[in-house]
């Protein structure tokens, strides 16, 4: 193949929504089969549904990409600038990390010191218990956005208590729930994760009334849908707290939000969260870095630096089903973040297609080639 034979890999001629197999094919080829009679690859591209839509999902997998990291362009390229970029690591990891790490452990301290006498102490007086208890969660997360230099704006009135009210929020890490948490002590719903975090969820979060569930446990979805229930019809309740996405997307893309949210009977606020990529990507890729790997970079770089709207509570319209307004609602929340919309399920990232799909993709292409070899 020779040099204008090359596929165009710019991102900017790539139509991402709708791939076309024929506008990626080499310069000049045709889907017409050649007269020698060989078989060429435009040709099983033509004649093949199954080699068409793995040639479409390669050139377009807009799936993958929701959970893919974009690493910062290098920009120490040169003399001038490598010096720069040396006294920047030098002062980040040298100066910056130890005064967090620093702040964060005299966070810990004040904030353990203050919640257990509380909680062993004033388990008779349930209202007063709880209220110190919020108020040492919000501070505990202040002190960990502080340990990232953690550069928040806030947008809209803040949150209060009120029945049959649930928030939902796009997901890019769980530095989300820490980032909101700081502004008002949420009841978040969760996956109980393991290590020193389920540690955590298990004593500490359950204090503000956090839901936990486990992904492989089918009981677990009955489990937490009567929580649920019971949670947005109590007054003194805190606000609930849903991530809808169901995992953390990489704050470029929106994939369908669960409608269990949306089906609950009460009013809906959006909450849009969007990061600035200037210093640091927020996204935690959980199956490539630990949460305390995440947390290690997010604490060396210079800021996280990001906006928080609190959008207008939206209510299910007449003859509007819930999977329809858990749309509307993303729409909302994909507008005002500036993200775009996929039409994929966030859970698919967990599974693998089933063997009776992949012999019968198998079948189809084997006999489709088939048949062009006969009429060759």
């Amino acid at each position: 193949m020779n040099g204008a034979g090359k596929l165009k890999s710019s991102s900017s001629e790539l139509d991402l929504d709708r791939p076309n197999i024929e506008d990626y094919l080499p310069s000049g080829s045709s889907v017409q089969p050649e007269r020698s009679g060989k078989l060429r690859l435009c040709d099983l591209l033509d004649i093949s549904p199954s080699l068409s839509e793995a040639a479409g999902a390669i050139v377009d997998d807009s799936f993958t990409r929701c959970f893919k990291s974009n690493p910062p362009e290098p920009w120490n390229w040169n003399i001038y600038l490598f010096p720069l970029w040396c006294c920047g690591v030098i002062i980040r990891y040298f100066i910056l990390f130890p005064i967090r790490v620093l702040g964060l452990t005299l966070g810990w301290i004040i904030f353990l010191s203050s919640f257990i006498p509380v909680h062993l102490l004033l388990k008779g007086n349930d209202d007063l218990r709880k209220k110190i208890e919020r108020c040492l969660v919000e501070m505990m997360c202040s002190f960990f956005v502080a340990s990232w230099t953690g550069v928040v704006k806030y947008h809209g009135p803040r949150p209060s208590m009120r029945p049959k009210q649930v928030f939902v929020a796009n997901h890019t890490s769980m530095i989300d729930f820490i980032i909101l948490e700081q502004m008002t002590a949420f009841a978040v719903i969760m996956q109980k994760h393991p290590g020193w975090v389920g540690l955590l969820q298990s004593t500490i979060l359950e204090s503000v009334g956090c839901i936990w569930f486990n992904r492989t446990e089918a009981k677990d979805r009955e489990i937490v849908a009567r929580k649920l229930r019971e949670h947005v019809q109590g007054a003194d309740n805190n606000p609930l707290l849903i991530f809808p996405e169901g995992t953390c997307v990489n704050n470029h893309y929106t994939v369908m939000f669960k409608k269990g949210a949306f089906e609950l009977g009460c009013t809906v606020c959006p909450v849009a969260i969007k990061y600035n990529k200037i210093f640091v990507d927020a996204f935690w890729n959980s199956r490539k870095q630990s949460f305390t790997t995440h947390l290690l970079q997010l604490m060396t770089s210079w800021a996280v630096v990001c906006d928080v709207w609190y959008l207008e509570p939206q209510n299910l319209k007449p003859g509007e089903t819930p999977i329809e307004f858990a749309e509307r609602v993303r729409g909302i929340i994909s507008h005002r973040a500036g993200l775009k919309k996929v039409p994929w399920d966030g859970y698919l990232k967990y599974s693998r297609p089933s063997p009776k799909h992949r012999e019968g993709k198998q079948q189809n292409f084997t006999e489709s080639v088939l048949r062009r070899f006969e009429e060759k």
